[in-house]
């Protein structure tokens, strides 16, 4: 299960009521800087762009591929360890607004992790060190570390404890 905070909220849906829960001021600033990061072909300067102005904790020798969306009204709730690999065009989510509520969850990903291209990740979610996650993915619950993941609904195609077996040469 995502670890999630829940709001209720009263009248319209929960995204008429947007700016009761960030400021304008934060929306505009956050969409125009991680505007910049997603087209930056320089890591480092996206790194610093994700670290000192959003408030990502990215670790070191981490990459953001291009096009990479962070959540705009909350990335300060993203954790990335070292020698992550963030593929293109991948969404990270740690907010969602309903009808009735809205839902607040922090993002950790771990240390050596490859996530693939298009890869949606949903708030609350935690993904182990070493895990990889195939393209095109919706991870809405947790992934174990060492696990390859894949599709939507989520599947383990590989767990840490499976054996692999090489081919043998006949």
């Amino acid at each position: 299960m995502r670890q999630t905070e829940r709001f209720p909220v009263e009248g319209p849906n929960a995204l008429w009521q947007m700016y009761n829960t960030v400021s304008k001021f934060k929306a505009v600033r956050n969409f125009v800087f991680i505007q910049l990061a997603r087209y930056c072909p320089s890591l480092p300067l996206k790194n610093w762009i994700y670290r000192r102005i959003l408030g990502v904790k990215v670790g070191e020798q981490t990459a953001f591929a291009l096009m990479v969306m962070v959540d705009v009204f909350f990335p300060e709730k993203i954790h990335v360890g070292k020698n992550t690999i963030i593929g293109y065009n991948s969404t990270l989510l740690t907010h969602e607004y309903l009808i009735k509520e809205y839902r607040l969850g922090e993002i950790h990903i771990g240390s050596n992790v490859m996530i693939g291209a298009n890869v949606t990740i949903l708030p609350g979610v935690t993904i182990g060190d070493h895990a990889v996650v195939g393209a095109g993915s919706v991870v809405h619950k947790d992934v174990e570390a060492g696990s390859f993941v894949t599709g939507n609904p989520l599947r383990v195609i590989r767990s840490p404890g499976d054996v692999r077996t090489e081919p043998r040469e006949e």
